[in-house]
């Protein structure tokens, strides 16, 4: 009877020993975004994002590399570059080997060179940065490094595309340019100045200006001055909590004109516009839901919805971003060795669910993909946001948006 006892036991912590080898060998995907405060409802978001895509494209088709699964881990940077350095290095602790981010590019250019740092110093536990949101345009030119890869389109294209849409709006005479006062506002004004200048250089800027990040309470006080300016559209590249108070405040202030922006969709935001926005924010980015442009994005959204009730799937390029690196390892036969990794993600195609292909231009780590000006509204919305009945619809789609755009970037590879 001791015997087998013992032998249930040993049998018992076999089991155990086996079970946490399995979930050992997962490949583990580290999300440094914020978790906490003011921008905690996007982020959280993301996360959610992250964990459906790898758990509806890859774990639930058997993995990788024979069956190993994907996990994502959530780590909070609150937002912070300190803190997302701190949150880096606790990843990499980890095991971790693949990093995504998005919320901020101040953040994203700390983290792709303590990530550049890190690998010429430890060549053996060096890990690859895969950017799915962070579009300040150095990071994929003068910043740009190996093993970082953005799955965005960078803030310059996204503003070529804008510009496309209102140098068509013959009625828009003035525009007035606002955004919040980091590297990435920075790169939204002057990619306005340039692509406005070379368009419609008839156009005249009537306001130029930047804010705090994440501390503006009430935004009035600019939204009067974009009234009394006469504006006939507003740029802004504010995002999470700023967008939504700036819009809110444009618009109870009376102006009635189009908004462009990159970030007013979801996490709250559509919700919160509701019909006070429709037919007036209008959004820069890649992925069509409105109408779905295929049963596979359908099912994929459904099911979304089914395990997130109160998520959206607002940023398609996060499941772009899992199936790509999943192809990449299959390709490289590894998941270890993030160098081979990186190579096969160079100069990737990639047929998205979400309509079009997405192809990493290996020169600079810049994905180049369909871009679409969406509007905000309740008509033809097959998926709302935020359980409400708004959503986003395309009204206007630039294919493999600014494929010739230049780059500064000079790659050196290991």
């Amino acid at each position: 009877m001791k015997n087998i006892t013992k032998l249930g036991a040993v049998s018992a912590l076999s089991l155990i020993i086996g079970a946490s080898a399995a979930f050992a060998e997962n490949i583990k995907i580290a999300f440094i975004d914020p978790l906490s405060g003011p921008f905690a409802s996007t982020g959280t978001n993301g996360l959610h994002q992250f964990e459906f895509a790898a758990d509806y494209m890859v774990n639930q088709n058997g993995g990788v590399l024979g069956g190993t699964n994907f996990e994502v881990l959530g780590f909070d940077n609150k937002i912070s570059p300190k803190e997302s350095l701190i949150q880096l290095q606790v990843a990499i602790d980890q095991g971790v080997r693949f990093i995504v981010q998005g919320n901020s590019s101040g953040v994203a250019n700390a983290l792709t060179e303590a990530v550049d740092k890190h690998n010429r110093r430890n060549p053996d536990s060096r890990v690859l940065f895969l950017n799915y949101a962070a579009v300040d345009p150095a990071l994929t030119n003068d910043k740009c490094n190996f093993w970082h890869f953005r799955f965005d389109a960078h803030a310059d294209m996204k503003m070529d595309a804008v510009t496309d849409s209102i140098a068509e709006d013959t009625s828009i005479k003035n525009v007035y340019l606002i955004g919040q006062d980091y590297s990435f506002g920075k790169a939204v004004a002057a990619a306005a100045n340039k692509y406005i200048g070379e368009k419609r250089p008839d156009i005249t800027i009537v306001g130029d200006e930047l804010h705090p990040i994440g501390k503006v309470k009430d935004f009035t006080p600019y939204s009067r001055k974009i009234v009394n300016a006469e504006t006939d559209a507003v740029i802004t590249g504010n995002w999470g909590a700023d967008m939504l108070g700036l819009g809110k405040s444009i618009i109870e202030n009376g102006y009635t004109g189009p908004i462009y922006t990159y970030y007013a969709a979801g996490s709250g935001i559509t919700a919160a516009f509701g019909d006070s926005g429709k037919g007036i924010v209008r959004l820069v980015g890649e992925g069509q839901v409105n109408p779905p442009p295929s049963d596979e994005a359908a099912a994929y959204y459904t099911a979304f919805k089914a395990k997130y009730p109160d998520g959206n799937v607002d940023q398609t390029r996060i499941s772009n971003t899992i199936g790509m690196l999943a192809q990449a390892i299959e390709a490289a036969g590894t998941a270890d060795d993030v160098v081979a990794v990186a190579n096969a993600l160079e100069g990737m195609e990639y047929d998205t669910i979400w309509g079009g292909k997405v192809m990493m231009r290996p020169n600079d780590h810049q994905a180049i993909q369909d871009l679409h000006i969406f509007e905000h509204t309740n008509e033809g919305i097959d998926f709302p946001y935020d359980n409400s009945e708004y959503g986003v619809r395309v009204i206007k789609t630039i294919e493999m948006a600014s494929a010739d755009i230049e780059t500064t970037c000079e790659m050196k590879r290991p």
